[in-house]
């Protein structure tokens, strides 16, 4: 994982356990206040929402154990690989885009993030700058040829 990846994560999970796990508890002891829990909805759904932001620390706190920060200047840009930004021309419309590989936990299509585990990464791992890879993505297939491999800043 980046090491941007790594500090949002980390920005996250503090996030999580400082702010929005304090509120919720503040609300279940508001809905405790109020008497009768058997019937109390906002109770129940102040226990239902600290469970799902325990969940969620749960995962992070997993996801942060295992994570291993790649060492950027150790990576060529000769392949495509792990943090490469790629720009490539989709043949079946000539249309230029550009994304770079990262972990599934940093995906954001919106940034221009996808993932190594991808159907479209998959296919590019691995290859030079000139080749045409294959991809069997929902649409049918997509043809694409890559034209600059880089290596994303963090």
């Amino acid at each position: 994982m980046s090491q941007e990846g790594y500090d949002k994560l980390v920005a996250e999970l503090h996030e999580l356990e400082s702010v929005e796990l304090p509120k919720v508890r503040e609300a279940i002891a508001e809905a405790r206040d109020k008497g009768d829990l058997s019937e109390n909805f906002e109770y129940h759904a102040a226990k239902r929402e600290q469970a799902r932001l325990l969940g969620r620390i749960r995962f992070k706190q997993r996801v942060l154990e295992f994570a291993r920060v790649i060492d950027t200047s150790r990576l060529g840009s000769e392949k495509v690989g792990l943090l490469s930004k790629v720009g490539m021309t989709n043949l079946n419309n000539n249309a230029r885009m550009s994304y770079t590989v990262v972990s599934p936990h940093e995906a954001n299509l919106r940034e221009g993030k996808i993932s190594i585990k991808s159907p479209i990464a998959q296919a590019l791992l691995g290859k030079k700058v000139g080749d045409v890879v294959a991809v069997q993505v929902p649409i049918g297939m997509m043809k694409l040829r890559i034209e600059s491999i880089d290596l994303a800043q963090s």
